[in-house]
């Protein structure tokens, strides 16, 4: 045989082995067997140790979202005397349900829990002393934001509303939310303080400045704000050397140096120190329990639709109420639509979890996952539940299904014991999470066409009124208004959508009859 004939004979044979369909995996047998088989775990190119680890980096990225919430809800819960802990058990709940929804019904390696930005509109903007409303009210926003956005998912209304936004204000809304609970988290932290100017910088003047100073279980003074700018700059450093829950890292990391610095300082016999310490107390997980029991759970029914305290407040009326229940609730909805669909798509990008069209995978099942996690949400007693955009370092670490979900629920439910040690963590530390969230949401900044006068205002109002007008929502109407009236006056108001007038309206009423 010539060497010609010989290797065509080869050809022809890898020809016909290539042909030959790759064959499937073995399927496994037993109990794991048929788990993996529920789950397309080996089918979808993982397994079990890829899965577990996966599940277990995203809940290292994202378990910070429980004390951070939990300090925000903390002194807003009424007549509680645990608020942290009914508010630690709330979260968890909404973390474990909309989790566990992603793994059973979803089947998605996506994790979620109380969103960043959506809780701060509630307790900085909603819950703000002169609009009387309550926390129980706002859980009834919080409902009403889960069945508006089940009902938009599940009759296709959801598209055509995310369409009627306009693109800067899309663009601008994660830049601007970042920039708000960046600048809360300053402001628990001691970083940024009260000045003549109406905000300043801490005051770093070792001669005539406090180092720590206590008062009514707050420390204030340069320990809490040195903790936090040097926690958020330890993040940053983990983050770059793409270590695994850089954030949860980091927020203990400030932990220990806070106690560490407050030490020292009880050494040097600062009285504030000592006072500190001597008000620590570790009680039982349980009494966490008692209190959401009490206070949090089920309130959306038995307190929310009583609206009493609010038209009891100067200004308000019947008419304003409908205004703030509707702008309120579609705010809500809008910021968890956004956030939800951005998360979506750029966590299963990450994995190749997207179809032929560019579209995540299942994308409808984990929008009704969403919506029924928002809505027991609201009735365990947190702010809407949302992805988590931490759930693609799980993707990132492997992840591909819902196994994934799995395991990072059942880390939210052993947490849920653990709210004593978890109450430990100083807001300063919980402060990095805040402001490291706002430099990564600062990253939509470059899809604003700056070049664009039209634009570039639509885009800067959206997010400085976020920022300096202090509330979320209305940085998300003035952008909206923006854009109607640039489109009107530059003669190309045909590219105002029926939908954007009337989203715009219903703001424009907001700003002119309602006191919030």
């Amino acid at each position: 045989m010539s060497d010609q004939t010989q290797t065509t004979a080869e050809q022809s044979a890898a020809a016909e082995v290539a042909e030959q369909p790759t064959p499937s995996p073995e399927p496994k047998k037993g109990f794991w067997g048929k788990v993996d088989n529920w789950f397309g775990i080996t089918k979808s190119g993982s397994n079990y140790r890829t899965e577990i680890v996966a599940g277990l980096t995203t809940f290292m990225a994202m378990v910070y979202i429980l004390m951070v919430n939990a300090g925000m809800f903390a002194s807003v819960i009424p007549d509680s005397t645990y608020g942290y802990g009914a508010a630690y058990i709330a979260t968890a709940i909404g973390a474990i349900v909309g989790t566990l929804l992603m793994a059973f019904f979803a089947k998605m390696p996506l994790a979620q829990a109380s969103g960043m930005g959506i809780n701060a509109f509630i307790v900085y903007t909603l819950l703000a002393e002169a609009t009387g409303l309550t926390y129980a009210n706002c859980m009834v926003f919080v409902l009403l934001d889960g069945v508006i956005f089940l009902l938009l998912t599940v009759t296709g209304l959801r598209r055509k509303i995310f369409e009627a936004i306009p693109a800067a204000v899309r663009h601008a809304v994660p830049v601007g939310i970042g920039m708000f609970i960046a600048f809360i988290g300053m402001q628990q932290a001691g970083v940024i303080v009260d000045s003549s100017t109406l905000t300043g910088f801490v005051s770093l003047n070792v001669l005539g400045s406090p180092f720590m100073t206590y008062e009514a279980g707050t420390v204030g003074g340069m320990l809490p704000a040195i903790v936090a700018i040097l926690g958020v700059i330890a993040i940053a450093i983990l983050s770059k050397k793409n270590v695994k829950g850089a954030i949860l890292w980091g927020l203990v990391g400030s932990a220990v140096l806070y106690y560490v610095l407050a030490g020292i300082a009880y050494g040097a016999n600062v009285a504030a120190a000592a006072t500190m310490f001597e008000e620590i107390s570790i009680e039982s997980p349980f009494k966490a329990f008692a209190a959401w029991g009490k206070d949090s759970v089920g309130a959306v029914f038995y307190e929310g639709f009583d609206f009493s305290k609010y038209l009891g407040t100067e200004g308000n009326n019947a008419g304003t109420l409908v205004v703030v229940l509707l702008t309120s609730a579609l705010s809500l909805c809008m910021i968890d639509m956004f956030d939800t669909i951005g998360t979506l798509y750029g966590a299963c990008s990450k994995g190749n979890l997207l179809d032929e069209n560019g579209t995540p995978i299942r994308m409808e099942k984990m929008m009704i996952a969403d919506a029924i996690a928002t809505c027991t949400g609201a009735i365990a007693g947190t702010s809407t539940v949302t992805t988590f955009v931490e759930s693609s370092s799980g993707v990132a670490a492997g992840g591909r299904t819902g196994f994934t979900a799995l395991v990072t629920g059942l880390c939210f439910i052993v947490a849920m014991f653990l709210s004593p040690i978890a109450q430990l963590i100083p807001r300063c530390a919980t402060a990095t999470a805040l402001i490291w969230v706002g430099v990564l949401m600062m990253t939509s900044v470059t899809k604003i066409d700056w070049s664009d006068a039209a634009e570039a205002i639509v885009g800067f109002m959206t997010f400085m009124v976020m920022l300096l007008g202090y509330s979320i929502s209305k940085g998300i109407g003035m952008g909206i208004i923006t854009f109607i009236l640039v489109k009107l006056f530059t003669g190309k108001v045909k590219e105002v959508s029926i939908a954007t007038w009337v989203i715009g309206a219903l703001f424009l009423a907001t700003f002119l009859v309602s006191s919030m």
